[in-house]
């Protein structure tokens, strides 16, 4: 798609012309179970299907040739919480508050009266689950069991953070490494030392971060197996491999690409269980699958952090970098095998598009930013994305904007940079000086569509 001046007519009238969403039901007599494979910190380089040369992911291969592989998908954000609240809401995370990371002395989260993935499902009584990383308040107001999951199981947070004092512990709470109650409640909580929940207890600290992507594998193959004769939605968002990185026993030591290679192989090994779980349930083929990343790797030495390649920047960036991310579809039968996607489709996209297929809908009370995506997911013949136009946030200052193969960046560190995509994926020729009519458009975009955002914000949940 290349720019012209009917994209900034077309984007005013949707912001300025009160569009609807549509949400039509996907035609279908049993409405598909639904499984979001979500990962930390995963660089667009580090899967065998998208060109890693050291980390052996045969699982997530395969899945990719029995499904769709995207090439310009996007999380909302840079970092952690608010690239989760943009995928369970389809909505910016600017307009909900949740701008930049959470953290345990913070006593604000995401609203409850947000509608998430799983609300929205509970309109055709899905069982639900989060089994992983939740980042979006730790506060039981904000947990997964208040925002539409009826169990949760995992870390409320990153795993470098420490836990809150006053946490619930569970009556058959495990404390370990010398932890009594006492010095939970009184000693200053220690870095990196992390608590476990099952749903709003604590039942694990400090948990042991080396068999945690064992453990929710296990979690989330026994939710599957409880819920298999109804439909389900299980959000599997992992730990790793954002920093410290783990693995289990049976995996560390065994990656050529070091600790985080072994991270990465873990979570494919993870995939590759759970797609033969629902194979043996018999559940497979109405089933859709989706595997992507929050955000980009870390820029770390010593092979700590992973790698964006070709792709410029990393991780708290607005370059392509920070949030271009791998992923993968996989639905038998409806989702074409083989196939590869290089339309702009980001996590904001997956509500609306989950309400289509499943018969649910969308809230239509308030601004959601996502698009229906199934055209470009079922391999529809001339499918293009429906964004005219997708925004990178860094906090709550709007940096970047692309629309079509032009994107446009704004900072104060870098000035303003305007690559052709197609042509210069790693964002090293700056086009900027040479194409002034285009900056001033897309500058205009991003003026209108900033200014729409912030008169249509909601409230951050708080204590």
């Amino acid at each position: 798609m290349k720019l012209n001046t009917r994209i900034l007519t077309r984007f005013l009238l949707s912001l300025f012309g009160g569009y609807v969403l549509a949400s039509d039901a996907f035609a279908q007599e049993s409405p598909p179970n639904i499984v979001i494979i979500f990962i930390d910190d995963q660089g667009y380089n580090d899967l065998g299907v998208y060109g890693s040369p050291l980390i052996k992911t045969p699982n997530l291969d395969r899945m990719a040739k029995e499904g769709m592989r995207f090439t310009d998908f996007y999380s909302a954000s840079a970092v952690c919480s608010p690239s989760r609240a943009a995928l369970l809401t389809g909505t910016y995370a600017q307009r909900m508050g949740v701008p930049g990371v959470l953290f345990p002395h913070h006593r604000t989260g995401l609203n409850p009266d947000e509608v998430t993935i799983a609300d929205m499902l509970k309109q055709k009584r899905y069982a639900t689950a989060c089994v992983g990383k939740w980042h979006l308040g730790h506060e039981p107001k904000f947990l997964p069991t208040r925002q539409g999951f009826d169990w949760y199981y995992g870390i409320p947070y990153s795993n470098d953070m420490s836990i809150d004092p006053k946490m619930v512990l569970a009556a058959d709470v495990v404390l370990r490494e010398g932890m009594t109650i006492e010095k939970v409640k009184y000693e200053a909580p220690v870095k990196t030392a992390v608590p476990l929940l099952r749903n709003e207890e604590v039942i694990e600290y400090p948990a042991d971060q080396r068999t945690l992507t064992k453990r929710y594998t296990e979690r989330a193959i026994q939710f599957l197996e409880a819920n298999q004769k109804k439909p389900f939605f299980l959000y599997l968002p992992h730990t790793m491999p954002h920093i410290p990185l783990f693995a289990s026993k049976a995996f560390e030591g065994k990656s050529e690409r070091g600790l985080y290679g072994d991270t990465i192989e873990e979570i494919d090994w993870s995939v590759g269980e759970i797609l033969r779980t629902l194979k043996r349930l018999e559940v497979d083929e109405n089933t859709l699958v989706i595997y992507a990343s929050d955000n980009g790797p870390w820029k770390l030495n010593g092979g700590r952090g992973g790698s964006a390649y070709p792709l410029r920047g990393y991780k708290f960036q607005t370059l392509e970098g920070g949030m271009r991310v791998p992923c993968i579809m996989r639905w038998p039968g409806k989702i074409p095998a083989g196939s590869e996607c290089s339309e702009v489709a980001a996590t904001i996209d997956l509500l609306p598009t989950i309400a289509r297929l499943t018969g649910t809908e969308a809230p239509q009370d308030r601004v959601i930013d996502g698009k229906d995506i199934w055209p470009l997911m079922s391999g529809e013949l001339g499918a293009r994305s429906p964004h005219d136009a997708y925004f990178f946030y860094r906090a709550n200052s709007l940096e970047a904007v692309r629309s079509g193969d032009w994107k446009l960046r704004v900072t104060k560190s870098d000035g303003v940079e305007l690559f052709n995509l197609s042509e210069d994926i790693s964002e090293a020729n700056n086009l900027a000086e040479e194409k002034p009519h285009i900056v001033k458009m897309l500058r205009a975009l991003m003026g209108a569509f900033d200014a729409e955002l912030k008169s249509n914000q909601r409230p951050v949940g708080s204590m």
